[in-house]
Formats: C-alpha cells, sequence, structure tokens
C-alpha cells in the first residue's frame, strides 16, 4: 500500500505542475485577447479530480483493498499512458493548453499530434486515468464513481469546448 500511496502522491504532484503551466498559459491567452467560456462547470472539475485523488487512498487505505498483480500492473502501464497523452497534448498545443476553456481569437484549430486524430485526446487520457489509476491498487468503487461522473462532467465540458471553437472559427 505504500507504493501506491506515493503512486498517487506522484500523481498528484502531477497535477500541481499542471496547475501551474495552465496557469501561467492562461495568463497568456488572456493577454491575447483570448475569451473564456463555460467557467461554471469548472469547480466541478477541480473537486471531481481532487477526490479521484483521495478516493484512491481512502478506498484502498480504509476498505483493505488488495493488490492484484496481473490487474494492477495492466492499470500501471494505462496510467502510465494516459500520462504519456497527456504531456503529448499539452506539449502539441504548447501555450494554448490550460485547464480552463479560453479561445484566442485568430488561432487556427490544431490539427497535429495527437489532434490528429482525435478531437479530445486529452479526455481520452483522463478517461483512460479515472479508471486505471483506482484499479492499480483494486479500488473498484473510485474506478466506478469517478467515471460515471467524470462522464456526466465531460458532457458539458465538451459541448462547452466544442460551441467555444465552434464561435471563434466562424
Amino acid at each position: 500500500m505504500l507504493a501506491y500511496t506515493l503512486l498517487i502522491v506522484a500523481v498528484a504532484a502531477e497535477r500541481l505542475v499542471e496547475l501551474v503551466v495552465s496557469k501561467r498559459h492562461a495568463a497568456w491567452a488572456l493577454a491575447s485577447g483570448g475569451r473564456e467560456f463555460g467557467r461554471g462547470h469548472y469547480p466541478y472539475m477541480v473537486a471531481l479530480h481532487t477526490a479521484l485523488l483521495v478516493g484512491c487512498l481512502a478506498e484502498v487505505w480504509l476498505l483493505d483493498r488488495p493488490f492484484l498483480p496481473v490487474l494492477g500492473w495492466t492499470m500501471l502501464a494505462l496510467v502510465a499512458a494516459s500520462q504519456a497523452l497527456r504531456w503529448w497534448c499539452v506539449t502539441t498545443l504548447g501555450r494554448r493548453w490550460n485547464t480552463l476553456v479560453i479561445v484566442v481569437p485568430g488561432l487556427p484549430l490544431v490539427d497535429r499530434g495527437p489532434y490528429r486524430w482525435l478531437k479530445h485526446p486529452n479526455y481520452l487520457a483522463v478517461v483512460v486515468e479515472g479508471f486505471a489509476l483506482p484499479l492499480v491498487h483494486s479500488a473498484w468503487l473510485t474506478a466506478l464513481t469517478f467515471t460515471l461522473l467524470n462522464f456526466v462532467l465531460l458532457a458539458v465540458r465538451i459541448r462547452v469546448e466544442d460551441a467555444a471553437l465552434a464561435e471563434a472559427t466562424a
């Protein structure tokens, strides 16, 4: 359980790095005339992602979830793949990436990197990580709860993002 706790701490640290990068990129986007869309759902997203990390630890420690090697190592590989995809998205978008929905007028849509094949590759990374991270240590309640709530949240988020991009490119 200690190794799993360290994994969750590492993911939490990575999230803090993401927030620093996001804040810097959002400041650039707004200073470049960017317009923010859909701020109302953002606090729920922060709460859900925080609850994922807390839930992983709470379920494993409080309910004494076992590490099942075949499941655990497979899910850890998916967590690593989701992190790689997430950072591929961040590097592909460059200064345009942040955790908010900010569109800078006049910039064309990005159609390289993972965006060549998927419209929302970062959300694929979030979905995969959301079920895989808890299942590294058999925290199936957290995996199920996050996945269901994230489905609802992503439906809102993708609708907001698609509308913002459509307006900006019209």
